[in-house]
């Protein structure tokens, strides 16, 4: 049954993909599909426009237009057969975006270092720092393993451009967390952080 009612408008020019509205939507209404939000059903949103705050563009807002009523069974199935999907799935394949594999990475053993071949040209570089993968703050998940009691690194994205030694300086022993202070979403990243906080023991 349709009725004039609140529901979920995106802008898609505004809308740069992030996806940071998804998870905020607990009926599973949004989802990315072509690098852009969108409205899974009418029937599926609620309205109550949970997801505003997520959106760093203001890409979304609550208009009130004819539409599906807000159908909770509707939902209810729908997120079954989210979950059906998501167990399901098979294992992610060693291509594409390295960032939909949480790593912890080795240091090399000093065996392994002194067998490293030299290049002909010397480098200042040294051996990487770098522990873990992914380092974007929006794709650490709070729960991943080398968060837990680790000495955080919080650094802006244009760090390792502008300091060439950024590696050997800064990030030795710890695990970094990179971000834009200007144009990602500070909000949102406070929740991330606040989450990371109480769930590894920091």
């Amino acid at each position: 049954m349709k009725s004039v009612r609140k529901i979920i408008e995106i802008n898609e020019d505004l809308c740069d993909g992030c996806g940071l509205c998804v998870p905020d939507c607990a009926e599973g209404s949004l989802k990315i599909v072509d690098g852009k939000a969108k409205l899974v059903a009418d029937n599926l949103c609620d309205g109550l426009g949970a997801c505003l705050g997520a959106c760093p563009t203001g890409a979304l807002q609550i208009i009130e237009r004819e539409a599906e009523d807000f159908d909770e069974d509707a939902v209810e199935e729908y997120l079954a057969d989210l979950k059906k999907q998501e167990t399901e799935k098979a294992p992610t394949m060693d291509c594409g975006c390295a960032s939909t594999h949480i790593q912890t990475l080795a240091p090399m053993t000093p065996c392994q270092s002194a067998n490293k071949p030299v290049s002909a040209v010397p480098s200042q570089a040294g051996d990487s720092q770098l522990t873990h993968w992914p380092i974007q703050i929006r794709l650490i998940p709070p729960h991943a393993p080398f968060l837990q009691g680790a000495d955080i690194l919080v650094a802006a994205d244009c760090c390792a451009a502008a300091a060439p030694d950024f590696q050997q300086r800064y990030l030795a022993g710890k695990v970094v967390m990179m971000g834009c202070p200007k144009f990602d979403d500070a909000q949102a990243y406070i929740d991330r952080f606040a989450e990371i906080i109480d769930t590894c023991n920091l």
